[in-house]
């Protein structure tokens, strides 16, 4: 029996879980939000009103996360060839500027309460109401979240951990209220200074995340690992080198690599592996491998073989030489031709000068090409 889910069908699922998840956060925080109000109006607590508006901030991060699902599930059309699914990137981002405006906020109000303080009146329901909340707040938390990672939503991720960190927040207003009760004793407004530290740092720290995400960021070597394993399980591969991943979305990786093959090859049998090579990469990571460069080695001469393994021995005798691949030499008309993969701590002009000037000391006639790689997979 096949399976005949597609892509199509795959992410149908995923957009459906997301926006199922965000609207029980948002009916969730609605009704949290409105009973905190209510008893922070009624006990005069500073801290359990700022925990209602905080309920607020969540329900609108999960509007932002439903209207970010549906614009990146948009199809492609001929402005945006690749889809639309960055845009749940910035929709993470929006979420996680919320988180920090609401942390800097609880900051500056509890700030101002230690200036001028006011003295809070809790009743025995108000104390449960609000015990309550911490214990839905952290199933919120954890289910939100649990969705987040199961269909890779960095915007349900995001609010998954703002609502246990609300949670916490939530739990500091009662231990305060019980202390206040039973000691007369108000730690309110420094509790809400303490809590709103550890709000702003999540924020920043979700906001790094996705500019990351945003910029581009090294391909995961698990990942990449497992597509060059498949890639050089074919026989005729020698090599798989300068493997670049694009992601534009959750669920959208494209990969362009290079293919080190027999020079004896023909342009119909190169056609075929490479069409193979798609296929079954697709089928197994999910990665569509959008573009294949080749490389031929030579097959029929040792000379050429022990020019080769001079110069690799030349090349990788440099700290700040990472590989060298792609290696071809003609001895008829005395050209030879590489790629090197130069690593971050030279600039690459400078890297490919010094080895073209060895290798010329060795061969003053060969015509020598060096072509310099970015280090940006392992």
């Amino acid at each position: 029996m096949t399976d005949k889910t597609g892509p199509s069908q795959i992410n149908d699922n995923r957009d459906k879980v997301i926006v199922r998840t965000s609207v029980v956060g948002i009916l969730v925080n609605v009704l949290l939000a409105a009973f905190k109000a209510v008893i922070g109006i009624m006990s005069n607590s500073i801290a359990v009103l700022l925990d209602a508006v905080n309920n607020l901030s969540d329900a609108l991060s999960s509007i932002i996360t439903i209207v970010g699902t549906k614009l990146a599930g948009k199809l492609p059309d001929k402005k945006h060839p690749l889809g639309y699914g960055r845009i749940e990137y910035l929709s993470a981002m929006i979420v996680s500027g919320i988180v920090l405006y609401a942390g800097i906020t609880a900051a500056v109000e509890s700030v101002k309460k230690i200036i001028e303080p006011q003295t809070p009146q809790y009743s025995t329901t108000s104390l449960i109401i609000i015990a309550v909340a911490v214990l839905v707040k952290i199933a919120l938390g954890r289910y939100v979240k649990g969705q987040g990672v199961k269909v890779n939503s960095g915007a349900l991720v995001a609010s998954g951990a703002d609502a246990l960190f609300d949670a916490i927040l939530s739990a500091s207003v009662l231990a305060c209220a019980l202390v206040f009760t039973f000691t007369g004793f108000s730690l309110e407004a420094y509790v809400g200074v303490l809590i709103s530290v550890f709000i702003i740092k999540a924020g920043i720290e979700m906001m790094v995340e996705m500019v990351n995400e945003i910029l581009g960021i090294r391909a995961d070597k698990e990942k990449t690992s497992r597509i060059k394993k498949l890639l050089t399980e074919e026989p005729e591969v020698r090599g798989a080198y300068d493997l670049i991943m694009y992601n534009y979305g959750p669920e959208k990786d494209f990969a362009s690599v290079h293919l080190e093959l027999p020079d004896s090859m023909t342009a119909r049998e190169i056609d075929q592996l490479t069409r193979r090579l798609e296929r079954k990469v697709y089928r197994k990571t999910g990665v569509i491998l959008a573009g294949v460069g080749l490389y031929s080695y030579n097959t029929s001469d040792d000379e050429a073989s022990v020019i080769q393994k001079k110069v690799h021995d030349l090349v990788t005798s440099y700290d700040w030489c990472v590989q060298m691949h792609g290696f071809y030499v003609d001895l008829e008309q005395k050209e030879m031709s590489f790629d090197v993969v130069l690593s971050f701590d030279i600039e690459a002009k400078a890297g490919v000068a010094t080895i073209h000037s060895e290798l010329q000391k060795l061969y003053p006639d060969y015509s020598i090409e060096i072509a310099p790689d970015v280090d940006v997979s392992d």
